[in-house]
């Protein structure tokens, strides 16, 4: 194991904004990552989505829960400053993840998951749910779940209609095209921008392209036995999730035998961040 210069005792304090990412060594990768809060208690571990890096985080959720958790958040094989090369299974990135939070000493963690952090979640609970003490799956659904399947055509279409707009993709993908949706998008990019040095690596185009394909094979897989898992879960969308639409929450909440589910109104697929104080909250609440 190897921790960044000058960091002590395995832990970190600091803002999400200026608190050093550094690396742990295992199953042959080299994960960064970050943690700050209190260094008491279970931590929870931040799974995120597709394309994202360290830096996609929004930090008034990692500083919110940080508040009064300790909070962990890791770059998986082959994305951001992570070496390896980026599996193309949602279960191989489930395998890396706990490779990640075992090199860490943790015994068990909660989770917070966005999209397809949350697939990944998934997986988790369900081959080792020992690990696992409570889950929140935002922007998420099961496998072979409806239209997840069109999140490829759905990126690449958007990400098209972004750059006409000399906008950031995730202003389409993650907000409605509304005025409230297109200022809370803005907003959030500008959150995004706040942590001005030792910023992660953008993820590389092979990386986009293999955690595409992930998303494809999840989308084609029947249905998993998602009674095994007995974890209390909160299951969180916008009311118009465009990329991974919101009956796949309402189906997560009739399969899991321990679900509460929040959906927020006028909002998408991140929907997460534009109610991002009320979703700190609600997630301090139901981890307590």
């Amino acid at each position: 194991m190897s921790a960044a210069a000058g960091k002590a005792s395995g832990y970190e304090h600091g803002t999400w904004q200026t608190v050093a990412t550094s690396t742990v060594s295992a199953g042959g990768v080299e994960f960064a990552y970050r943690e700050l809060g209190p260094a008491e208690g279970r931590p929870v571990v931040f799974l995120t989505h597709l394309a994202a890096v360290l830096d996609n985080w929004d930090p008034r959720i990692v500083d919110g829960i940080a508040a009064t958790r300790r909070v962990i958040t890791f770059d998986n094989r082959g994305i951001g400053a992570s070496t390896g090369k980026t599996p193309t299974t949602v279960e191989e990135m489930a395998e890396d993840a706990v490779t990640f939070i075992r090199a860490l000493g943790l015994q068990e963690v909660d989770i917070v998951a966005f999209s397809l952090g949350g697939f990944v979640a998934q997986v988790i609970a369900q081959k080792y749910p020992t690990l696992v003490h409570r889950i929140v799956l935002a922007g998420t659904g099961p496998a072979g779940g409806v239209g997840i399947g069109k999140v490829p055509q759905l990126t690449y279409y958007d990400m098209l209609r972004a750059a006409i707009a000399r906008e950031d993709p995730k202003q389409f993908l993650f907000f409605p095209r509304t005025p409230a949706g297109k200022r809370a998008g803005r907003a959030f990019v500008r959150r995004l921008e706040e942590r001005k040095v030792n910023r992660d690596k953008e993820i590389s185009v092979p990386s986009f392209r293999a955690q595409l394909k992930a998303i494809k094979r999840w989308a084609k897989q029947p249905a998993s036995d998602l009674s095994v898992v007995q974890h209390p879960v909160l299951a969180v969308n916008g009311d118009h999730d465009r990329m991974v639409p919101t009956q796949n929450t309402e189906d997560l909440a009739r399969r899991l035998p321990n679900c509460e589910v929040v959906i927020y109104p006028e909002s998408g697929h991140g929907a997460i961040f534009q109610f991002h104080d009320d979703f700190v909250a609600r997630t301090l609440r139901f981890f307590s």
